[in-house]
């Protein structure tokens, strides 16, 4: 039994698998030349030529750009180069099966943990990452679920040994908005007044909640000026702090018209402005209320089933553009763990149901990298940005399209997954399992 178990330790932790060896994180850096290509920049159209990778950076890229020296030289003819793909919100790297709680770090006990940062469960090893990168999203919102304050989402790469490597450079607090819409479905109903009440406590018990932050701010300002000042050891109030001094960008989750009307609404009593709304999946009902606001959102999952039964069948899909039209700002997200990679075709409903083909490809790269602040290095194809892109044979929106060449932060990244592995080995199966 020891050698048995000591065996299958070897299997699993030596990085082989009954279905080959596990991909290795990263192919290579140094200077790449990527030839002949169709370059997507999104923010300044497409364009012919080249695309130089200089120490992690995209150094010049159009007809003009030359070859450096000792450049590895890929040709891209037929291909079309696009930044990577950004996903607003996932659970991408907490979760392993979500029904093993031991490998389940999405979610803290508790209703006030802002202290519970996403970034230190992330698990670089998970096997969705390649699963999801493959397919060209290459950064992710990794972010915790729950309480009214679950924790700290961080944006992270999907390379990396450690996630300190991972580390795409934004933290943002993740806030669940008291909602009227519990207690539906199945099991006892309970009336519209109960659910009123209901909300009504959770909205008192989130003033509470912030007033308490203020409070400490005020006492942590009085203790920078006057050393006899005592902080009290409050991790969760020393947490929201950035937040409550605007500082940390405040992401609300709130998706109920109703519910998103109220959000407007304590948002705008707290004067909190930096803030973005998630989710907002009946937010077409009162787009003009999120515009009028200056209210960016990250809405999604896009493929999903209409919020009410009286709803047309592509409410969901339609969301995205009839926000856009009224002049939200819109980002997208999948709101998944294993089926991240399905980003890109999220997107491409939107494009089809009035967001638009160019406005759903930026909304899951330029804007999402405005909102988390971090557009002078992602979300583009600029001189002077992180190279992260991939080449695609087609549309990167439409299922057909495949991914031929995969870079982030300047590393080639191996076209590899625990999907890919399980095609080709049963593709190439042998009947020597027959006895």
């Amino acid at each position: 039994m020891k050698n048995k178990f000591l065996t299958i330790l070897l299997l699993v932790f030596g990085g082989v698998t009954l279905f080959g060896q596990v991909a290795k994180p990263t192919k290579g850096t140094g200077t790449f030349a990527l030839t002949n290509a169709s370059i997507q920049t999104v923010t300044k159209g497409l364009v012919q030529g080249t695309l130089v990778i200089q120490n992690g950076k995209i150094t010049a890229l159009g007809v003009n750009a030359a070859v450096p020296a000792g450049a590895q030289v890929i040709d891209c003819k037929g291909l079309t180069l696009y930044p990577g793909l950004i996903d607003g919100g996932t659970q991408l790297g907490l979760v392993e099966v979500s029904s093993v709680d031991v490998t389940n770090d999405s979610d803290e006990l508790g209703d006030l943990t802002p202290q519970i940062e996403a970034l230190t469960a992330v698990n670089p090893n998970a096997t969705a990452i390649p699963v999801t990168r493959v397919n060209g999203v290459t950064t992710v919102i990794a972010a915790p679920v729950g309480g009214r304050f679950p924790g700290t989402a961080s944006l992270i790469n999907l390379v990396g040994y450690t996630p300190d490597q991972m580390f795409a450079g934004f933290k943002g607090m993740v806030m669940n908005f008291p909602t009227t819409g519990g207690g539906r479905g199945f099991g006892p109903q309970r009336s519209e007044e109960e659910l009123k009440k209901e909300q009504e406590k959770a909205v008192t018990r989130l003033n509470e909640i912030w007033e308490g932050a203020r409070f400490y701010a005020r006492i942590d300002s009085a203790a920078s000026k006057n050393a006899e000042t005592k902080v009290p050891y409050n991790p969760e109030m020393a947490a929201l702090l950035p937040v409550v001094r605007g500082k940390m960008l405040l992401m609300i989750e709130v998706n109920r018209s109703e519910d998103i009307e109220n959000a407007i609404k304590w948002v705008e009593s707290k004067k909190i402005t930096n803030v973005v709304f998630t989710g907002v999946a009946e937010g077409w009902r009162v787009a003009d209320k999120l515009a009028k606001a200056k209210i960016s959102v990250i809405t999604g999952p896009v493929v999903a089933l209409p919020t009410r039964s009286s709803d047309r069948y592509d409410k969901a899909y339609a969301n995205a553009g009839l926000m856009h039209k009224a002049g939200v700002k819109v980002a997208l997200r999948t709101g998944d763990t294993e089926n991240v990679r399905n980003l890109p075709f999220h997107a491409g409903f939107a494009a089809a149901y009035g967001l638009g083909k160019e406005q759903a490809l930026r909304a899951i790269t330029i804007i999402p990298a405005e909102i988390f602040g971090v557009a002078d290095k992602l979300g583009s194809l600029e001189v002077g940005k992180n190279a992260t892109l991939f080449a695609s044979t087609g549309d990167a929106l439409e299922t057909r399209s495949q991914i031929k060449y995969l870079f982030i932060d300047g590393w080639q990244v191996p076209l590899d997954s625990r999907h890919i592995q399980l095609y080709n080995e049963f593709l190439k199966r042998s009947p020597g399992l027959d006895k």
